[in-house]
């Protein structure tokens, strides 16, 4: 009886087999060796090569070597920025991945979630280093950032592309989250309230106490927001037409995992550790940059930083945007707010906390009110359920 013959590599290699039909173990492990060699360079190639943006990839490492060889501050944390960039841009990349063997519902969780892992690094490590403005304004300004600049780029690229038809949305699902949004909000506006009225009868205890007890409040209505989306009812806000048998063209639009889900996961840990590495050394010289720059540190932390957590965001909000999407638009856009409003922050509050720092949900006056309405702005405009088409 012949051996049975394997191509590797071009060439054909006789494998003995054994009297059952097998292949020898000798055999069989190189084999598989050989099979997940290949795979693992698949994958390497397709993180790292694949994107354009990786080129600032090098900024990272440069930024550890700038840390210990010079007092440089501001090319420190320009460095490192730019080093997180590609990072959080491939979060985004492996979490899409990962989303296409969990399906929507678990997908778009997942999806904020390392979209928003991030700015909760490098918050925990501001508030460690005890800078509550900072955490506290690089998380306004990641919810300012994706409700009006995520949120409105994708819009804009979206009506440019589909010019000539109404794009429509699931109006029950953007009320859902712009409800969580408001509920959010006006856990932020009582502290700044009894800060601002002057009522305490010892200044600042009561608006910790109140900060802590409303973050817990909101982590429970995000922890039964999350169980009714993983419950399967969340269907009650499909989009409309949605229960129809799909057509030819819909099954041929269904994208093909690129990586395996354990390489997803693999890919997932290993950038979430790079980044919460290159997030010490960004945090520990937001103070050394905003002397050498001449910036103030509310500019940093509401701009600068959101900009650099969001880019995963941004690039997959214009894309689905583009590919008339926009209930997957809404979710990347809004629903990463209503995780940063709803978790991102009182879970901030509850670790400064458990730390010792006295980390409030008084976001200040004027943050507050924009904060108010810029929410109340968003709404009003996704009530319609559609829009463009000219």
């Amino acid at each position: 009886m012949e051996s049975p013959q394997i191509e590797m590599g071009g060439l054909k290699v006789n494998t003995p087999q054994l009297p059952n039909g097998g292949l020898r173990p000798s055999t069989a492990g190189s084999w598989n060796s050989h099979r997940t060699l290949e795979r693992a360079l698949k994958s390497i190639k397709l993180v790292i090569f694949t994107s354009k943006l990786n080129l600032l990839l090098p900024f990272g490492p440069a930024s550890i070597i700038l840390h210990f060889t010079s007092r440089r501050h501001g090319l420190v944390f320009l460095f490192s920025m730019l080093g997180i960039t590609p990072l959080a841009e491939r979060l985004g990349y492996a979490t899409e991945q990962l989303a296409l063997f969990t399906g929507p519902t678990v997908g778009g969780l997942l999806n904020a979630t390392f979209g928003n892992a991030t700015e909760m690094i490098i918050a925990i490590y501001a508030l460690k280093n005890g800078m509550i403005r900072v955490v506290q304004q690089s998380l306004l300004g990641s919810i300012l950032s994706n409700m009006l600049l995520v949120l409105g780029c994708a819009f804009f690229a979206g009506g440019i592309i589909h010019r000539n038809k109404d794009q429509v949305f699931s109006k029950a699902m953007a009320v859902v989250n712009s409800g969580l949004l408001l509920m959010a909000v006006m856990g932020l506006m009582f502290p700044a309230v009894l800060h601002f009225t002057h009522s305490e009868a010892r200044q600042g205890a009561s608006e910790l106490a109140l900060s802590r007890f409303s973050s817990c409040i909101m982590l429970v209505a995000y922890a039964s927001y999350l169980y009714f989306q993983l419950s399967g009812r969340s269907n009650i806000y499909s989009p409309i037409g949605s229960e129809e048998a799909p057509s030819e063209d819909a099954t041929e639009e269904e994208e093909e995992a690129e990586i395996g889900m354990w390489e997803a996961i693999t890919w997932l840990a290993v950038l979430t550790i790079w980044v919460s590495i290159l997030s010490e050394y960004l945090v520990n010289a937001i103070e050394g940059a905003s002397d050498s720059w001449n910036l103030p540190v509310a500019f940093i932390s509401v701009i600068l930083l959101p900009i650099v957590g969001n880019a995963a965001e941004h690039a997959s909000a214009i894309m689905f945007a583009m590919k008339d999407k926009l209930d997957i638009t809404l979710g990347v856009a809004i629903g990463s707010s209503t995780q940063i409003s709803m978790f991102v922050i009182p879970f901030c509050v509850v670790i400064g906390w458990m730390m010792g720092q006295r980390m409030d949900l008084n976001f200040q006056l004027f943050e507050t009110a924009t904060l108010f309405i810029t929410v109340l702005v968003v709404a009003f405009m996704l009530q319609v359920g559609s829009y463009g088409g000219y």
